[in-house]
């Protein structure tokens, strides 16, 4: 019953999302990412990644996270934290999951994808694509 409360609060209010255990409900950020591994076929877990917003010359940190289990990070901004009109940066440290996986001298320590939020009451999912000697990007939804 809980699960499926879940999934009807999740259509009425689309800043809620269901948690992995599907008993609880947390907010889920303006922005998204998801990291898979290409080359084992699976979820990237444990990437670290830094959400910045470009302002006068600059960038400026405005959330982090780490991927979970299935390689998500739904909760990069504060509570409250709005988007703009403006440039986005993700920087995913891609060197700190690489030497997790053995792989010792990893071609792409770090990946960077930068965006332009148009509509700030849309969400934007950025996921990423990763092997050891590539990357891929999208705009998923």
């Amino acid at each position: 019953m809980a699960a499926r409360l879940n999934t009807i609060a999740g259509h009425v209010n689309p800043g809620l999302r269901e948690a992995p255990n599907h008993m609880t409900t947390q907010r889920r950020s303006p922005i998204t990412s998801h990291v898979l591994d290409v080359a084992l076929g699976k979820p990237a877990r444990g990437v670290p990644l830094e959400l910045a917003i470009y302002s006068d010359n600059s960038w400026i940190t405005v959330g982090r996270g780490v991927t979970d289990q299935d390689g998500r990070c739904g909760v990069l901004m504060s509570e409250g934290e709005t988007l703009s009109a403006s440039t986005y940066r993700l920087h995913f440290d891609t060197k700190t999951y690489f030497l997790s996986q053995n792989i010792a001298k990893p071609f792409y320590p770090y990946v960077e994808i930068v965006f332009e939020v148009q509509n700030p009451l849309e969400h934007y999912h950025v996921p990423l694509l990763l092997a050891p000697f590539s990357y891929s990007t999208y705009r998923g939804s």
